[in-house]
């Protein structure tokens, strides 16, 4: 039963839909106010009166029932008690007949949402810094699937640009192919840190000779860009698999170089674009924001172009209900000035577009370079979090069978969760020891919750549980019934939000809650009745901890 569509169906205000009702909805902040709560100051407008006489007016039309079981106004609140019994073994039967697609549904039925997310840059290594596009995109993912949309997660490459050119002439002047072959990125990353440290002008003028090259079909330069390519994708394929990370297209910019020309031309057609010291652009000062850049004057497109591209070719392949780009808030502007361009096209599907901002995550000695080589590897991040995890696991547990296995997904996860677990928008200073902690908002503390559940699971075997006849919990019990009760609500938020901390902070409350439960109630031990119910709980947290967790790109080891 959905308990705040039942609460809002029996509510009537003047001019309020009871869908608006349901989601004003809430969970107090004390359980001894109520298991829901309607706070009634946004209707004060509509009825010109009081929160506090709304609410009192409200709780006295609404009698108690076999859900209900209390009503109460408490300064402009209409706080309810939902009956124990009844959500209890509601939610506990729901959890077992859905099982891993408890929290999911099917409202996405027939929608597609495309996510474009990473969008690692040709010939560079992954830093940290594209760590939240990447996990942030990828839950969104997998959170849009469980929803039942038809995700599409793209991997919008850097592939396009002058520093193509200037690779290929660092290669030509410095580089060795078995060297280049077996160093891989790096040595590639290295062949561009030099030639921007080290580059004369002849170099530089050579540099746009090369991409001129790679533009016109040159054989030997797009051999050679092919070549650095392959080397890449092999790389960060590494990568994604050990963060759980998939794409289902990897078309980037250079994938649109044929498709621009028409939008060029519609652009023209439609007395959208003007010169402007050689250039031609989108005048958007009207809609309070700077020209939109189309072409150089030397004729070259840039960013804007073949995002307009990607956009148009995206629908007409797609034909999405929403896309995604999950982009760094530094680029605000850019996607505000394509947006708006697509949308003075006539695409009136522009307002299916959405920026997907993120701040900005470093460890402790703050920016990087690509360009002067000042950069932290993400993988380097990935390697010291394993070896940590590896390290506290065996300290706390040295017995531990398959502690390799284990490191990696404690590791693994606590670099995801990281970076998922405060708002999106927020900057992240990146700490070992805290992503590390067993203790406190982490991921290895919800994992830990889930081998302690497993443990008493693996305890409970040959033990028949069912539900009792009659449950009636006690108050750290019915307060797991209302968390486990409250994930399709919280995945549903995450969705609308494009907000996977949502999701994270859920975990961290959930494995709070089961553990308060763990440490106050006896269960495998209590009595026969309630053994029955607190197994069957047990069992429903591990599985809902399990399936938060997964659409994090998390896992779950057996064992800690």
């Amino acid at each position: 039963m959905d308990y705040k569509k039942y609460i809002a169906d029996k509510i009537n205000v003047a001019g309020v839909g009871s869908d608006e009702i349901a989601s004003s909805i809430t969970l107090p902040p004390n359980s001894q106010m109520g298991d829901y709560a309607l706070p009634c100051f946004k209707f004060a407008k509509v009825l010109r009166k009081s929160p506090v006489a709304i609410a009192e007016a409200l709780a006295a039309d609404i009698i108690p029932d076999d859900v209900i079981s209390e009503v109460a106004a408490v300064n402009g609140y209409v706080n309810f008690r939902i009956n124990k019994d009844g959500l209890s073994r509601e939610v506990i039967q729901k959890i077992f007949e859905e099982w891993q697609n408890y929290g999911g549904s099917s409202v996405g039925a027939g929608k597609t949402v495309c996510i474009d997310y990473s969008s690692v840059n040709i010939a560079k290594p992954f830093h940290i810094g594209h760590l939240s596009t990447t996990v942030i995109g990828s839950s969104l993912y997998k959170i849009f699937k469980f929803l039942g949309y038809n995700a599409v997660g793209i991997n919008h490459l850097g592939d396009y640009g002058t520093q193509f050119g200037k690779l290929i002439s660092a290669y030509k002047h410095w580089g060795n192919r078995d060297e280049v072959q077996n160093g891989g990125i790096h040595a590639i990353n290295d062949l561009y840190v030099r030639f921007n440290n080290e580059a004369d002008e002849q170099m530089e003028r050579e540099a746009r000779e090369y991409f001129r090259l790679i533009e016109s079909g040159d054989r030997e330069a797009n051999e050679l860009f092919e070549w650095f390519k392959s080397l890449t994708l092999e790389y960060v394929k590494k990568i994604y698999e050990r963060l759980n990370v998939h794409f289902d297209s990897y078309a980037g910019e250079r994938f649109y170089t044929d498709k621009m020309a028409p939008v060029i031309e519609e652009l023209k057609q439609k007395g959208l674009l003007k010169e402007s010291n050689g250039a031609q652009i989108v005048d958007l000062e009207p809609y309070g924001m700077p020209p939109c850049l189309i072409l150089r004057s030397d004729g070259a497109s840039l960013y804007a172009t073949r995002d307009i591209a990607a956009a148009i070719y995206r629908k007409k392949t797609y034909d999405f209900y929403k896309c995604l780009y999950v982009v760094a808030y530094q680029q605000n502007l850019h996607f505000r000035q394509f947006f708006k361009v697509l949308e003075l096209m006539g695409k009136e599907w522009a307002k299916d577009l959405v920026h997907v901002a993120y701040g900005m995550v470093s460890l402790e000695d703050g920016a990087m370079s690509t360009r002067k080589g000042k950069v932290v590897w993400l993988e380097d991040v990935i390697a010291k979090c394993v070896e940590k995890a590896y390290a506290v696991i065996n300290e706390k547990n040295p017995a531990l069978e398959n502690k390799d296995e284990i490191a990696e997904k404690v590791g693994i996860g606590a670099v995801i969760f990281g970076a998922l677990y405060n708002n999106k928008i927020k900057d992240i200073t990146f700490s070992y020891d805290k992503v590390l902690s067993f203790e406190g908002e982490t991921s290895v503390y919800v994992q830990y919750t889930c081998a302690r559940a497993m443990s008493v699971i693996e305890k409970s075997a040959g033990y028949e549980a069912c539900l009792p006849d009659s449950i009636e919990p006690v108050e750290e019990e019915f307060e797991v019934v209302k968390a486990l009760a409250a994930f399709p609500d919280v995945v549903l938020d995450a969705a609308e939000k494009y907000e996977p901390s949502y999701v994270a902070r859920y975990a961290v409350d959930l494995a709070q809650k089961f553990n308060k439960f763990y440490f106050d109630c006896k269960i495998l031990t209590a009595q026969s009745g309630v053994k029955n119910f607190r197994i069957l709980l047990t069992k429903c947290v591990l599985r809902t901890l399990e399936n938060a967790l997964g659409l994090l790109g998390i896992g779950v080891p057996d064992k800690m």
